[in-house]
């Protein structure tokens, strides 16, 4: 049985001594405006980034698998706190190039983006997130079903409600052990969102966040938690993205792409 690539097609591994274990990847542009770090969500893996990576032509990108995924499966232990201090290690990395970073936080990667940025005031001079749960702030009540003791079942579940069933049945044998072999990570994440427990106060935030959602069959939910977000700080604004599933990032890049440079632009324009 063959392993899917780990290193994705357009991106360029890189070694990080200040993040021993963790599998970094990034994309270079020439005379970057800034960087944007790309942190993936449950189940995913930086390599996802990719397409949008080749549609910021006037921004450095880097991403990475965070721990407990893919080719970073083998780093624990596996907590919000050890995702924030990855984070934080890599921000420190890229503030050294002297250029502006952005984090982009993709589902549960937005909460890793924010406990960072909360932790560290001065890391990102913006946070741009795409439908991020943040339960203890809006709760939806049929994300709860309870989890199982088995890892792999639960990733292969996750994926076939949150992509579809066909999606799954198209993958090859690997990608689905691949997947499977992430069930560790994803049930660490989904825990945390399922506790009940606050793991921080988005209203101390003190960079410009830019909360961003679509139009698809959540988006009542993502419009209430957006507005219960801008309600808990003047930081944060939240726009919806016509046409954009939860998804957005593989789905529809040249959208995301579009929107994270307005995101910029009126960072900029208000600094």
């Amino acid at each position: 049985m063959s392993s899917p690539n780990l290193t994705p097609q357009g991106l360029h591994r890189v070694d990080r001594r200040s993040t021993p274990g963790l599998a970094v990847f990034e994309r270079r542009t020439n005379h970057p405006e800034a960087v944007v770090i790309a942190i993936h969500g449950g189940l995913d893996r930086g390599g996802s980034f990719a397409r949008l990576a080749r549609r910021l032509e006037h921004f450095d990108l880097v991403t990475y698998d965070r721990r407990g995924y893919q080719a970073s499966r083998d780093l624990t232990p596996l907590s919000l706190e050890h995702h924030v201090a990855d984070l934080a290690a890599l921000a420190r990395d890229e503030r050294e190039r002297g250029l502006p970073l952005i984090a982009l936080g993709h589902s549960y990667g937005g909460v890793v983006a924010v406990g960072a940025a909360l932790d560290e005031p001065s890391l990102f001079n913006a946070i741009v997130n795409f439908e991020s749960p943040f339960p203890w702030i809006h709760h939806r009540e049929s994300s709860q079903s309870t989890l199982g003791d088995d890892p792999a079942y639960e990733a292969e579940r996750f994926f076939r409600r949150m992509v579809s069933n066909g999606a799954w049945e198209r993958l090859s044998e690997a990608e689905r052990e691949s997947r499977r072999l992430d069930g560790p990570g994803l049930m660490s994440d989904l825990g945390l969102l399922r506790s009940g427990a606050v793991p921080y106060d988005i209203s101390n935030l003190a960079a410009p966040t830019h909360y961003l959602y679509g139009d698809g069959i959540l988006a009542e939910y993502y419009t209430a938690l957006a507005h219960a977000l801008e309600e808990r700080s003047s930081f944060i604004t939240a726009t919806q993205i016509a046409h954009t599933n939860h998804g957005a990032h593989l789905s529809s890049p040249d959208a995301l792409a579009s929107a994270l440079t307005h995101c910029w632009e009126a960072t900029c324009a208000s600094a």
